[in-house]
């Protein structure tokens, strides 16, 4: 076998690898994404539990990149505090270790039978989480299998006295040596798999177990790159996290560097064989960063706070923050990523709402401008959350997601509604200021109380969008039906008033009643998100007509 074809077998076995380390990680967080999200958003308590969730998770998904995303999420939100995010990475680290161990290991007759057992659960009858499950299972299959190749293919390679002179001048150069691993794992994105190449190489003779730990090393740097680029525009709270796990891993390399020629007879007392002496080196180099910087995550938190500032310049508040163009393939964590927008979108409108009552109890419109202008974030985010959810519609979803992206774009179609009444409603009030006509007392306390109602349900709906509490979903119909006859008894006391002769009632007539069509019809867009998940739940009957 000449050089050349040795080399295309060699690139093309690399590429195996890396698909079949893809299909792990898809098929896994397509099956599980919104269980591995609840698993790490509880145990966060402690920097103990965080740090063994980390390791769970990882084992998992096969990739510290992905746990390292969803973390840098969690922190940006303020779900999870800085000391324990970073313990999570330092666990996660351990977990793509451990993979690294268990894929060492001589399994010759193991990836047939994953092939063959992810083939059949992959079958076009079964569900969809168990054909994501399958998905995974044969990933791994193509995994150990692209390894066999990989040492079946590199052993002629050793005898090639170019790589003999291209390896020996980059074991003479350690920098170049990191170097040229860490941006290999960039373009990977994802160390396990270069360390796993690095142990195919050291298995076949092609490089000394000294140049192979500069590579293992090199691979621990370069595994940090892809999350600091995928969280550069993510805040102030995201970057920490990417950039304080950066911090250990350059900190653990600049400690080791000098130790590397003792770690071969230190190592090799546990084994000898090439394979477990990258892996085992790997290992021993993640243990000990958890080892030094879990008990310091509190003092690393307040330096990573100290040199990254919240930004000076704010970010776009009408663009989506939360929409992940690279979670699109994943219906699990992109339904997720859209409900968090929508939450967005929510609170928008819940300030537009809260504008109205500011305007009624008041009568300053210095801020009136600013709530209308609202309205244009609103329907920007319509715009791209219906957008981004009908691409995720597209990808191969169960009955449930395909649910949530109902519920999703009804409460977003309502959302928007409600923004352009509100708009609307605001525009009439700045109008009735500038004629200097008031309502009476009485109707703007009517009007308040409407109001207020409105407020205090959109809260509900939003909890009912984001938990599908049945419960919570009955109570908020039950209250359709309080403020309707709220309203009716509202409009009954403004013609009294005007039976009356009330002079602020007569000049603020068209206006009040207006203002009381316009709240009723807030509050049914308000109410609507209720009814898919009654109608799930089969607690809604098919009609109200009398047969």
């Amino acid at each position: 076998m000449s050089a050349t074809e040795s080399l295309v077998r060699l690139i093309g076995s690399v590429s195996l690898l890396l698909w079949g380390l893809y299909m792990v990680r898809s098929g896994v967080t397509r099956a599980f994404g919104s269980e591995l999200h609840r698993i790490v958003g509880r145990a966060v308590s402690n920097r103990l539990s965080a740090f063994l969730s980390g390791i769970g998770v990882t084992l998992i998904v096969q990739s510290s990149t992905a746990t390292a995303l969803i973390i840098s999420s969690f922190a940006s939100r303020g779900v999870i505090a800085l000391p324990a995010a970073l313990a999570v990475m330092l666990g996660a680290d351990i977990g793509t270790t451990l993979v690294a161990q268990v894929l060492s290991f001589d399994l010759s007759l193991m990836p047939y039978i994953l092939v063959l057992v992810g083939l059949v659960l992959h079958g076009p009858k079964r569900s969809s989480k168990t054909r994501q499950l399958g998905r995974a299972v044969f990933g791994l299959g193509l995994m150990l299998l692209a390894l066999s190749l990989i040492v079946q293919t590199s052993e002629p390679l050793r005898n090639s006295v170019i790589l003999q002179d291209v390896f020996a001048s980059i074991s003479a150069e350690p920098m170049i040596a990191i170097l040229l691993a860490a941006l290999l794992t960039w373009v990977s994105h994802s160390s396990l798999a270069i360390v796993l190449l690095v142990m195919s190489f050291a298995v076949g003779g092609v490089i000394t177990i000294d140049l192979a730990f500069l590579l293992v090393i090199g691979a621990n740097i370069g595994g940090v790159i892809p999350p600091i680029v995928a969280t550069l525009n993510e805040g102030d709270l995201a970057r920490r996290v990417t950039f304080g796990n950066a911090g250990f891993k350059i900190t653990g390399a600049i400690i080791f560097f000098p130790l590397l020629g003792m770690m071969p007879d230190l190592l090799g007392r546990i084994s000898e064989e090439p394979a477990r002496l990258v892996v085992n080196f790997h290992t021993f180099f993640n243990f000990c960063l958890a080892f030094v910087f879990v008990p310091l995550v509190g003092f690393s938190a307040g330096v990573w706070e100290r040199v990254i500032q919240p930004s000076a310049s704010q970010t776009d508040d009408d663009q989506p923050r939360f929409l992940d163009e690279k979670t699109v393939n994943t219906p699990v964590l992109a339904l997720a990523c859209a409900t968090r927008e929508v939450g967005r979108m929510a609170e928008t409108v819940d300030t537009m709402l809260r504008g109205v009552s500011e305007c009624l109890r008041t009568d300053d419109y210095a801020a009136v401008d600013e709530l209308i202008e609202l309205d244009d974030r609103v329907d920007t985010l319509y715009d791209e959350i219906k957008s981004y959810v009908t691409r995720v519609s597209r990808q191969e979803i169960d009955s449930p997601e395909s649910d949530r992206v109902v519920e999703i774009l009804m409460f977003t179609t309502n959302l928007e509604h409600m923004g352009d009444i509100i708009e609307s409603l605001l525009g009439a009030l700045v109008r009735r200021s500038k004629k200097e006509i008031t309502f009476s007392k009485e109707g703007q306390a009517d009007l308040l109380e409407l109001n207020t109602r409105l407020i205090s349900n959109l809260t509900l709906a939003i909890n009912i969008f984001n938990s599908g509490d049945v419960a919570l979903a009955r109570q908020l119909i039950k209250e359709k039906t309080r403020v309707n006859k709220l309203q009716a008894q509202y409009v009954q006391n403004h013609l009294e008033r005007l039976r009356d002769g009330r002079i602020e009632s007569v000049a603020t007539s068209s206006l009040h009643m207006d203002v009381l069509r316009d709240q009723r019809r807030i509050h049914s867009h308000i109410t609507a998100v209720a009814y898919p998940i009654l109608e799930q739940a089969g607690k809604l009957r098919k009609t109200r007509l009398k047969s």
